[in-house]
């Protein structure tokens, strides 16, 4: 059974790497291993050393303390609404939502924020 902590940076290791864009693959060849590992520190089946994490936290251009961030309250991160019917699901095993993310940051910065503030509208007219 996995450790809560080998999970959760699993997850923000996996989350970095669709927001950057990286396959599993490329994260692998980068960083000088198999994309099987990549996929196992991803789950948190295999725990990720200190050297290795400071590689792929170099490789995605983010401090080692990024995939630590939020683990005291997880509910920031990892929960989102999964379906209509209110339940929570894991935010970042939701590709799509990361995809989404990935785009809005790829819009400029001016036209960024006139989304922005027309979501938040949305939203709280929903």
């Amino acid at each position: 059974m996995a450790h809560p902590v080998d999970e959760y940076v699993g997850k923000r290791v996996r989350q970095r790497r669709w927001m950057v864009g990286f396959s599993q693959q490329q994260l692998g060849e980068a960083v000088g291993i198999k994309f099987q590992q990549i996929q196992k520190y991803e789950t948190g089946m295999n725990r990720i050393s200190a050297s290795r994490l400071w590689d792929i936290a170099e490789t995605l251009s983010v401090p080692v303390t990024f995939f630590f961030e939020g683990y005291d309250d997880k509910s920031l991160i990892m929960d989102a609404p999964s379906d209509k019917s209110g339940g929570k699901g894991d935010l970042l095993a939701d590709k799509e939502a990361l995809d989404l993310v990935r785009s809005y940051y790829a819009i400029p910065e001016a036209q960024r924020r006139k989304l922005f503030d027309l979501a938040r509208v949305l939203s709280e007219a929903a």
